[in-house]
């Protein structure tokens, strides 16, 4: 209990007093105006409510990742507490503010095009290419998975248990998000579903204090506690919580919002603040999914109740071991046990509505971003339509594929995409500092954990034994570290060039 608590207060701390640092090396300007009023085309570019924004962030980047990939993080230990604190202040909350400031700063620009001015031509169209699959699979998937949980909540047999027709109600929803304007569905619905998930993570944080069973503490974290995984603790656990901690999609997002902002101040509670809320949330989710399983029974399946927690977690997930695991199914369970009828609600909340709300705006953020490339307004329908129309002819084709396989991707992809943003951040803070005739450090604040990332990234692709090379973990750190080496010397050659 001493780790979480000391854990919670850190990334408050990490808000407050490393958000500052960050915000000050931006150099945010509260009398600059913001694109929306520079811009504005009451579709895209509208001026709303900072607290309005804020949730927009927050659900825009949460969805069920703070809760599915904690839950899963904490099956390697204690550890996940280093990583959510340390990756979600020092890198993720980092990764989120600037991409959205810098985005502020080029009016708006999507992901790609921010990265295609720091590192190059080449960099701007492997990452439109990545960003629209990214975007595409996320809404995807995140069709057709709620509307598998309905279904199977609802019941398979009858009508309103039809999976195809909550996949057809999810995509016509998703349509409607992706073509009108900003504040008339999403700005309606989302804060609504935020502050559901808030009042979730909160009930669920009275839980981890009101209920029996003991929590691992830090002096645990040096040992991998997973009992199945085939990944190592480094890079498994990084891969596995990235919600949460550090998330290459976020930066997918943050250009939406940057284009709804009213003063660059406030920059700092939309972007870092939504990031450090999403890790509050995904510490809770990994403590309680500890605690809870702790004190669980599961000689309901046949099995000892004297196994560690990180077992017993497992066990619950599978059904005792008879399907894959599946976080849901803990969620669902923890909520009705320490929240009763109300947490049942908010469970459906969170593992429903959640996806969905990452599902819309994954689809929106595809149009943005095909738009910014090709130059094409979208102040008329017609036009927004005939943009999204390729997009979501795909991703309806894409609904019928086994998932399976593509989807041990997904995880790699995601974070692949928060090394090129890191490190094209990296590098306009440099030439920020340049042209301002600081000759300072500024680009460790982002090249540090873009150093890291890059080794985490490098190292899974080269272990994992499915979808990676399935290498030795020394072979694979070795490798990953003379990339991590010729990325650093590739920035300082350039940053010569440039001084």
């Amino acid at each position: 209990m001493i780790t979480f608590i000391t854990s919670l207060a850190l990334l408050v701390l990490g808000y407050v007093l490393y958000g500052a640092f960050v915000d000050r090396v931006f150099g945010s300007d509260k009398c600059r105006k913001t694109p929306c009023y520079t811009s504005g085309d009451g579709i895209d570019y509208i001026p709303m409510p900072t607290w309005k924004v804020f949730l927009i962030q927050f659900l825009n980047i949460a969805g069920t990742g703070p809760i599915f990939g904690a839950i899963q993080g904490i099956l390697f230990g204690p550890a996940a507490y280093f990583w959510i604190v340390l990756g979600c202040v020092l890198g993720g909350a980092v990764h989120d503010y600037m991409s959205g400031m810098i985005s502020l700063r080029k009016n708006g620009a999507s992901l790609p095009e921010i990265i295609g001015d720091e590192l190059g031509g080449k960099a701007r169209l492997m990452l439109r290419i990545m960003s629209l699959v990214l975007m595409i699979l996320v809404g995807a998937v995140f069709a057709t998975t709620p509307a598998g949980l309905l279904s199977n909540m609802i019941g398979g047999d009858s009508f309103f248990g039809d999976k195809t027709l909550w996949v057809i109600v999810i995509f016509a929803y998703y349509i409607l998000a992706t073509l009108l304007p900003i504040d008339k569905l999403i700005g309606k619905i989302y804060p609504v579903f935020g502050v559901a998930l808030l009042i979730m993570a909160v009930g669920v944080c009275y839980g981890i204090f009101a209920y029996d069973g003991t929590m691992p503490e830090i002096t645990e974290a040096f040992t991998n506690h997973h009992p199945s995984s085939a990944i190592p603790i480094f890079p498994g656990l990084c891969i596995t919580i990235a919600c949460g901690a550090v998330s290459g999609f976020h930066a997918t997002q943050s250009p939406m919002m940057a284009r709804c902002l009213k003063n660059e101040k406030h920059g700092r509670p939309i972007f870092y603040g939504a990031m450090i809320t999403e890790g509050v949330v995904a510490l809770v989710w990994a403590a309680a999914a500890i605690k809870f399983a702790d004190s669980f029974d599961v000689t309901k399946f046949g099995m000892s109740n004297d196994i560690a927690p990180y077992e017993k977690l497992l066990a619950i997930m599978t059904n005792g071991g008879e399907t894959s695991p599946n976080p849901a199914v803990l969620v669902n369970t923890i909520c009705q046990s320490w929240l009763g009828t109300a947490g049942a609600v908010l469970a459906v909340l969170g593992v429903v509505a959640a996806p969905i709300t990452s599902g819309d705006t994954a689809f929106r953020c595809a149009r943005l971003i095909a738009a910014d490339f090709m130059h094409f307004a979208q102040d008329k329908i017609y036009k927004r339509l005939m943009l999204s129309l390729p997009i979501f002819v795909l991703s309806g084709v894409l609904m019928f594929v086994n998932f399976d396989i593509l989807w041990r991707y997904f995880a790699w992809f995601n974070q692949s995409l928060s090394v090129f943003t890191l490190w094209a951040i990296t590098v306009w803070l440099d030439k920020k500092a340049i042209k301002e005739s600081k000759n300072g450090l500024s680009y460790l604040l982002s090249m540090i954990p873009a150093i890291w990332m890059t080794l985490v990234c490098v190292t899974y692709i080269l272990v994992a034994p499915n979808e990676g090379f399935g290498l030795d973990i020394n072979i694979s750190l070795g490798i990953a570290s003379l990339v991590a080496l010729l990325f650093i010397v590739l920035f300082y050659y350039k940053r010569k060039r440039r001084i």
